[in-house]
């Protein structure tokens, strides 16, 4: 009687371990993943559609690699592995020179640093993302979206720019543009005169500095900060917001509506870079104070880097080359290759 008691606690102890692995959707079953050598790797929330098809794609054709990844805001993904301290194969962002700042820096638990290099292999461009239920969508074009924008009645978001390149883009666009269309105010009307603390904006010969406060929050309903800009498409398209600052590979892989805007201001052209680094954001958190906390505005450029902590460096490599020729098919929804 007692042995059959712990034959059936046996069973169903590894019944319950059955429903747990299962249920994480990375892993079929333990003698496979025991057999299986685990990518692990930080993508750019913007890149999390592209990685729905790399990931199957590439496990279908290596059968032997279990490729997990985990999607947060650029500036995240880095923290992940320089404040985290945790281990990851791959680190791919959407902006390329938050590597060298945040990455090419001594871990001094190791006392190598967090990464040595990095690979650039996509683009992108800034759109204003809406739906058929925003306020005046049967009005907003490409000459009139920052009159729609100003509007008391209508909400604007866009991510924690303390935590996404999207965040910080989004008030780059907004300066830059109040430049090209010669208002002065533009970026407190849409942002700053809404946000606990305010911005200021300070001009250095030709650039113009945007200082946030530490916290970046909203003081009033015109303005929806989230974490990162995919959390950001949930809002708009359960008509929590009307307009978001969004990439436009992302809004395409959405179907939703978007406004295109002048290459003078959606930060796509590397040739205009010159006019671009015109502004720059200065983020206000206290732990950027060690590794440089301005972003100085060029265009949108997606990296790579393999951590020097990364457990499989090498099917880290042989994922990002097969990462960097899958973009290269230039898909809807994804941001094209460089």
């Amino acid at each position: 009687m007692k042995k059959g008691n712990n034959l059936y606690l046996l069973f169903f102890a590894l019944f319950l371990t059955g429903i747990v692995i299962s249920s994480s959707g990375c892993i079929s079953d333990s003698s496979d993943s025991e057999e299986k050598t685990v990518v692990k790797i930080l993508p750019a929330g913007s890149l999390m559609l592209p990685f729905e098809y790399l990931e199957k794609d590439y496990e279908a054709k290596n059968p032997g690699i279990d490729i997990q990844y985990e999607g947060h805001g650029s500036i995240q993904c880095i923290r992940q592995v320089t404040d985290l301290n945790r281990n990851f194969d791959l680190v791919v962002v959407a902006d390329s020179s938050l590597i060298p700042d945040m990455m090419f820096l001594e871990n001094p638990e190791t006392g190598v640093n967090y990464s040595d290099d990095y690979t650039e292999f996509a683009t992108n461009e800034l759109v204003i993302a809406y739906t058929n239920e925003s306020l005046y969508s049967d009005e907003i074009n490409s000459e009139n979206w920052y009159e729609i924008l100003k509007r008391p009645e209508v909400t604007v978001g866009f991510s924690n720019p303390m935590l996404d390149a999207a965040g910080y883009r989004a008030f780059m666009l907004f300066q830059l543009a109040g430049q090209y269309y010669s208002e002065e105010n533009l970026l407190n009307e849409i942002a700053g005169d809404h946000i606990r603390g305010g911005v200021t904006i300070q001009k250095d010969g030709d650039c113009e500095r945007i200082s946030l406060p530490e916290l970046v929050q909203p003081s009033d309903k015109k303005l929806k900060i989230r974490d990162g800009s995919i959390f950001l498409l949930y809002l708009l398209e359960g008509g929590g917001v009307d307009y978001a600052i969004e990439y436009k590979s992302v809004t395409e892989g959405h179907a939703l509506n978007y406004v295109r805007l002048p290459e003078e201001i959606n930060l796509k052209n590397s040739s205009m870079n010159n006019q671009y680094d015109d502004v720059s954001v200065n983020l206000g958190f206290e732990r950027f104070s060690s590794i440089g906390s301005e972003r100085i505005g060029r265009s949108i450029v997606y990296a790579w880097t393999i951590p020097n902590n990364a457990k499989n460096p090498d099917e880290a490599e042989r994922f990002a080359d097969y990462m960097e020729e899958e973009f290269r098919n230039n898909r809807y929804g994804w941001p094209p290759s460089l």
